[in-house]
């Protein structure tokens, strides 16, 4: 798809991904809610996740558990924050799985989402740290 934001950072923007297969690419959110949100996409161009061919979803949700991993062990967080919008929300048209690093009282309340800002070349730093840090698949 031309015009979509996340087809062209898939096809045409390998620096920006942290990890990347056959099926999906996962790269940081440029307005993060805590750094090292990431962004795992299908490299289809789909907009839904129901509208996503079934023998995908095992693909997605496999390097979605990736990035649950490396985030937990690469930047110490005890947990993470996994969501999907459907339509209401959306702000790229693109089925993306939001997977953001959650700390006790990090501020995080409901669904009140404050953004926040990389400063010059630290966006550069997390992505190749958490590229470097990328887990293996489960099982391996």
């Amino acid at each position: 798809m031309p015009d979509c934001t996340f087809c062209r950072i898939v096809a045409d923007e390998p620096d920006q991904h942290v990890f990347a297969d056959d099926h999906t690419v996962a790269f940081l959110d440029t307005s993060p809610l805590f750094h090292g949100h990431l962004l795992v996409v299908t490299r289809e161009h789909v907009v839904r996740l129901d509208d996503l061919d079934p023998d995908h979803l095992r693909p997605l949700f496999v390097t979605v558990q990736r990035g649950i991993r490396t985030l937990e062990r690469e930047l110490g967080a005890p947990g993470a924050f996994v969501a999907n919008n459907n339509t209401v929300s959306q702000s790229v048209p693109h089925l993306h799985v939001h997977v953001v690093p959650r700390r006790p009282k990090d501020g995080l309340k409901g669904f009140f989402w404050p953004r926040t800002r990389y400063a010059e070349g630290e966006r550069e730093g997390m992505r190749d740290r958490l590229r470097d840090a990328w887990a293996p698949a489960p099982g391996a």
